[in-house]
């Protein structure tokens, strides 16, 4: 929703302070990396690099372990009784770590150690990436307080779009997943890690483990998610930073075309091993008039398919050649619907995403009661145990 006055509101909010205060820390760091000698830059990189790919580790086989804990816990508890309620709960996990990557490693664990059915363990991994887009909501939010100047409706409203599309793709996506899952396609994959590389697990991580292992079984699963978070903050300061206002500056034409977009989401999300971080790139983008909103659509679908390949890797650390068999099919099932929505459908979507994004924006009470489904919809699945019962694991 666009405002009639251009110029800034000068006072300071929270919410803005909050912002400001990320980007000084982050202009600190840089500097100080700047200050330092070329060698000496990589070796920090080398050695974060190391400790992110300790920590996640550790905290696949830590996750692994507390659910086999949790897993008779689990199954009596009305939250974990079927798979719409596994559905809810990745979706608003996925709100409350901002990320849908742990909340997915989360699922496989859990699966792993028998306290969810295939089913429900795919839906869990849906919904934690259907709530992985809410930190873009955010995100646009904070930036529309920080920039009163500009319009409120491309920074908010990429954050819509974003959650909307991803809807629009998951939902017909999660059922056919769940058909190329049932249907044996992929039985003949049976990827895993290596022997050797599970002996190398245990020689590094199994002192760790042995002595993690030794508090409450309950507790290991939280100390898990713990850790896989830290370790993806860790990667966030390896990985290429990618300025979104930097790089929308040099914008060129085939950043107007569908598929060259589409592939660039599928980069950015594969580089940066985050949805959550792909698609936040798009709020500054928008706002400034780098990229408009039709324009990120093809983006956002390309983003949403190269994310699932950190769970794939957990996957394969678990040594389960379902919990693979269950992220590839979800994989699938989303390219296929993104391809189609791409090459058959792009004009009617594109003009159903917008439309729809521009009546939620256009509007404080229609925003806000976007905003109330989105979390009123998850808490309900998350609750179709005590009302529904176990139906549909």
């Amino acid at each position: 929703m666009a405002e009639s006055n251009p110029t800034p509101n000068p006072d300071p909010t929270g919410a803005a302070s909050v912002v400001d205060a990320k980007a000084a820390a982050a202009e600190r760091r840089a500097a100080r990396a700047d200050a330092r000698p070329r060698w000496a830059r990589l070796a920090l990189k080398v050695a974060t690099f190391a400790v992110a790919l300790f920590l996640f580790v550790l905290a696949i086989q830590l996750m692994k372990e507390g659910a086999k804990a949790l897993a008779p816990t689990l199954e009596d508890s009305p939250l974990f009784s079927n798979a719409v309620s596994t559905l809810g709960f990745g979706w608003l996990g996925a709100y409350v770590v901002l990320s849908g990557s742990p909340i997915a490693a989360v699922a496989l664990s859990l699966f792993n150690g028998g306290a969810t059915t295939e089913l429900q363990t795919f839906t869990m991994l849906s919904g934690s990436r259907l709530g992985a887009s809410f930190v873009v909501l955010l995100v646009g939010f904070l930036y529309s307080l920080r920039n009163r100047g500009r319009s409120r409706g491309e920074s908010i409203g990429v954050g819509v779009l974003a959650m909307s599309l991803t809807a629009a793709v998951y939902v017909p996506g999660m059922l056919i997943g769940y058909w190329i899952l049932k249907s044996g396609l992929l039985d003949g994959i049976q990827w895993s890690a290596s022997h050797d590389v599970q002996s190398v697990v245990g020689l590094i991580w199994g002192p760790a483990l042995d002595v993690l292992t030794r508090l409450p079984g309950w507790t290991l699963l939280p100390i898990g998610l713990g850790l896989i978070l830290l370790a993806f903050r860790f990667l966030d300061s390896v990985l290429p930073q990618l300025d979104g206002e930097r790089h929308g500056s040099r914008r060129v034409a085939w950043m107007k075309r569908p598929w060259p977009m589409f592939g660039l989401g599928c980069v950015v999300a594969t580089l940066t091993l985050s949805v959550s971080v792909a698609l936040t790139l798009l709020v500054p983008l928008a706002t400034r008039g780098y990229v408009t909103r039709r324009e990120s659509i093809p983006y956002i679908m390309g983003a949403n398919i190269t994310t699932l390949a950190d769970t794939l890797v957990a996957a394969m650390l678990l040594g389960n050649a379902v919990a693979v068999q269950i992220v590839l099919a979800e994989a699938i099932a989303v390219s296929i619907v993104s391809l189609f929505y791409l090459a058959v459908l792009y004009g009617p979507l594109t003009r159903s995403m917008m439309a729809l994004d521009e009546w939620v924006v256009s509007s404080n009470r229609r925003l806000w009661v976007f905003v109330a489904i989105l979390f009123v919809l998850p808490a309900l699945f998350l609750t179709s145990g005590i009302w529904l019962g176990p139906i549909a694991r």
